[in-house]
């Protein structure tokens, strides 16, 4: 079929993709194919959203537009939209979402689906704003569901998500400043009030310099020209600098003030998010494990730095969705953004997670990783996808090793 993933490193294997006009072809399309996979804006960098010998559903040509409720506080939006497309109607009408992403340009069935983005110490990640969706199982039926903990972060394995209502919260503004050569040793003495410091906090490494390159403060106050030891940045900053990529690409810096919708993102949604030509990883650990798991890093920051673009590092307030990596308690995030190596990356994986293994780790489900991590849930989950979808048409490649346990990691 030739069609490939965002990052052009995961080739799909499906037969064809159906490009749906109407929830009900979407019921049809699922009712009669074997074996089904909805497709999102691509931002994965695993199999995830592969369907070997199957249909994926591409639900960007549905004819459903975004509904915003006042009173209830509440926007419904189509599975395809991008959160970028629909921030500018939530803040024309004095709202906002409580978090966004790095990049605006993920559609929002997509992201919700893996509970990863969003950052802050006091925020959840973007799936906790979801209070009801509508989902089509495997015999073509429609289901809605309100405030259920376990079909929001449903990895495909539950059925094709149509659309989802997100609650909102009151409009506000944001400034984002930059600080450059944050001391290793403020960021192991002084995490949690780092992370305290803004709405949320980012601070960029490549593990093996003697300072962290950079720290991003989303807040409502100054900081100050003083962060920790770090110096204010004279200019706009890319995270990924050693890629030549020029500021301007990133939302607005240098401490002006603006709407949520164009400071809580890195990146604006006109141009191309982070680097573009790049691999991803993401880990999880409990916030009591930071320091130790940074350390851990460091330790073996001399095969990290040649193959990363860069490296964050945040926080993310815990939920109680079955297969969030935040469920049961708030997780310090370590991302990896890679130079698409791919044989040297995946060779780096395993030690990475042998080096956090200690710590509770999770790894972000639609990136790369070696192995799952267990969950206190995911036995209800199975027992969720096994009664919605008997015969498993949804049970992908990645669903049968990752959650079923049927096949051993690659």
């Amino acid at each position: 079929m030739g069609e490939t993933n965002w990052a052009g490193n995961q080739l799909f294997t499906a037969e064809r993709i159906l490009r749906p006009r109407t929830v009900e072809q979407v019921q049809e399309a699922v009712a009669a194919a074997p074996a089904v996979k909805a497709l999102g804006s691509r931002h994965c960098f695993n199999d995830i959203a592969d369907c070997p010998d199957g249909v994926q559903i591409d639900l960007s040509g549905l004819e459903s537009a975004a509904g915003l409720d006042a009173d209830a506080a509440t926007i419904t939006v189509p599975a395809a939209a991008r959160y970028g497309d629909i921030a500018g109607q939530v803040h024309a009408a004095g709202f906002a979402l409580a978090n966004l992403a790095s990049l605006p340009h993920c559609t929002v069935a997509g992201t919700v689906a893996t509970a990863t983005h969003g950052s802050g110490r006091r925020n959840q990640s973007l799936a906790s704003a979801v209070s009801g969706l509508d989902l089509v199982t495997a015999d073509g039926e429609l289901k809605t569901y309100s405030h259920h903990d376990g079909v929001v972060v449903g990895l495909g394995a539950l059925g094709v998500v149509t659309r989802l209502t997100l609650d909102l919260v009151p409009a506000f503004e944001l400034r984002q400043d930059v600080f450059d050569g944050l001391p290793w040793e403020s960021a192991y003495t002084r995490f949690e009030e780092i992370q305290d410091a803004g709405y949320s906090v980012s601070m960029f490494t490549n593990w093996a310099r003697d300072t962290i390159d950079q720290v991003w403060v989303k807040g409502a106050g100054q900081p100050g020209e003083d962060f920790f030891g770090a110096k204010a940045a004279d200019g706009p900053r890319h995270p990924a600098h050693a890629a030549g990529i020029p500021g301007g690409n990133c939302t607005r810096q240098l401490g002006v003030p603006g709407p949520w919708h164009e400071r809580i993102p890195h990146f604006r949604l006109g141009f191309t998010p982070s680097v573009g030509d790049e691999l991803q990883s993401e880990y999880f650990v409990p916030i009591r494990h930071a320091i130790a798991a940074m350390e851990a890093m460091r330790g073996i920051g001399h095969l990290l730095a040649p193959v990363l673009l860069t490296s964050e590092i945040r926080t993310v307030a815990a939920d109680e969705l079955w297969l969030s990596p935040f469920h049961g308690g708030d997780r310090m995030a370590l991302h990896f953004t890679w130079r698409p190596e791919r044989d040297e990356v995946r060779a780096l994986l395993p030690v990475m997670e042998e080096r956090l293994a200690p710590f509770d780790v999770r790894p972000h489900w639609g990136k790369l990783f070696h192995r799952a991590a267990d969950y206190p849930r995911l036995a209800d989950f199975r027992a969720l996808a096994t009664e919605l979808d008997p015969g498993g048409k949804f049970r992908s490649p990645f669903v049968r090793r990752h959650v079923f346990g049927e096949v051993k990691s690659s």
